[in-house]
């Protein structure tokens, strides 16, 4: 749902990204918000503050930092296609995200070794590790 920009103070941070998709649920919004991970004009803020056009997110998801400049103001969920018409993403930010993505996927992954819980004989051998330097 799109808002009229005449009549109103904006869309509450949490509201807004959620419903452009960034976050699945306005918890997990409100939760990188007083985190820090995200930066509304390039200063720290609350869940409660009122984003209009134009105002400048900075948005970290993990290892992933994209800056948004928003365009639309929505405060319901809305589908895919036109929840990403409610922002435009700095080209710095794009080409910063797909170079750390390409740099990640040339790391080796980690190697498990195991592959759950250990059985009896590996939960003998742990104990062993454990106790061997005390006295019985």
């Amino acid at each position: 749902m799109m808002l009229d920009t005449e009549h109103d103070n904006g869309v509450r941070l949490d509201r807004w990204l959620w419903a452009a998709r960034f976050f699945k649920t306005r918890a997990a919004a409100v939760e990188a918000i007083r985190a820090g991970h995200v930066l509304l004009n390039d200063r720290r803020t609350r869940p409660a503050k009122s984003v209009r056009q134009g105002d400048v997110l900075r948005i970290r998801r993990k290892t992933f930092v994209c800056a948004v400049t928003v365009c639309n103001l929505i405060n319901k969920r809305v589908a895919p296609q036109l929840a990403a018409k409610a922002y435009v993403e700095d080209p710095m930010s794009i080409q910063r995200r797909e170079a750390l993505r390409r740099q990640l996927r040339l790391q080796p992954q980690p190697v498990r070794k195991s592959k759950g819980r250990p059985d009896k004989k590996e939960r003998r051998q742990l104990a062993q590790m454990r106790y061997a330097g005390e006295p019985r």
